[in-house]
């Protein structure tokens, strides 16, 4: 009976969270109401506030299972990828192929990027999220044994999460026909990255090296 009855609340709250997506696909996160997607969802709206006790926390339900689900994908993928450029791909593809119903939402939600916003994928909320896609570009580059210099590498999958945070904001925003120019701008940037961080280790640049590691302990060290 128990069993039961925990089944069908995790259907009612998958039911109420699909139909979110659906009204917010339609209406706009901003001009949705718990009201419609309890409508929609085909519950009353106190059971809608039950399971979800704002538009924001069934946000936060999208992503947390977004993030699961592409996390299985991204860990088969980076499991048969042999090259750098191979595993970033298998990671910043795979958002662009599952986000791609969503894209308009992931738009409205571009307006919440302060890290005070629950919602933002800088805040305290989303971290747990953050820190285990930041992981997946760890393990990327671990694998493909890119070698930095030690003022540089500790930030080298931070850098790669925000490098692909800047491919999904200009991607939301890209009216080009099927967003080729975001394509276009993938394909050159993923290139120049990847030579850059071949050429990265040479003595040469060494005087850079320090530099670069002082700029990256402001922007990411507390």
């Amino acid at each position: 009976m128990a069993e039961t009855k925990v089944k069908k609340s995790e259907e009612t709250r998958g039911r109420i969270l699909e139909a979110a997506l659906s009204v917010f696909r339609a209406r706009g996160f901003e001009k949705a109401t718990m009201r419609e997607i309890a409508t929609e969802a085909g519950v009353a709206t106190g059971a809608a506030y039950y399971y979800f006790d704002s538009k924001d926390a069934l946000v936060m339900a999208f992503y947390e299972r977004s993030h699961r689900e592409m996390q299985a994908e991204i860990d088969s993928a980076l499991g048969q990828a042999k090259t750098l450029e191979a595993r970033l791909r298998s990671i910043i593809s795979q958002k662009f192929t599952y986000f791609q119903p969503n894209r308009k939402l992931l738009s409205a939600l571009t307006a919440h990027t302060d890290p005070e916003h629950p919602l933002s994928p800088f805040s305290k909320e989303t971290a747990v999220i953050r820190e285990e896609d930041v992981a997946a570009f760890q393990r990327a580059a671990d694998e493909s044994g890119v070698k930095l210099p030690p003022s540089v590498s500790p930030y080298l999958a931070r850098m790669l999460w925000m490098y692909q945070m800047g491919l999904i904001l200009f991607w939301v925003y890209d009216r080009s026909p099927g967003q080729t120019k975001t394509l276009a701008l993938y394909e050159k940037t993923l290139k120049m990255l990847i030579v850059t961080l071949k050429i990265a280790g040479i003595p040469l640049l060494r005087p850079l090296h320090r530099l670069a590691g002082e700029l990256l302990a402001i922007v990411y060290e507390d």
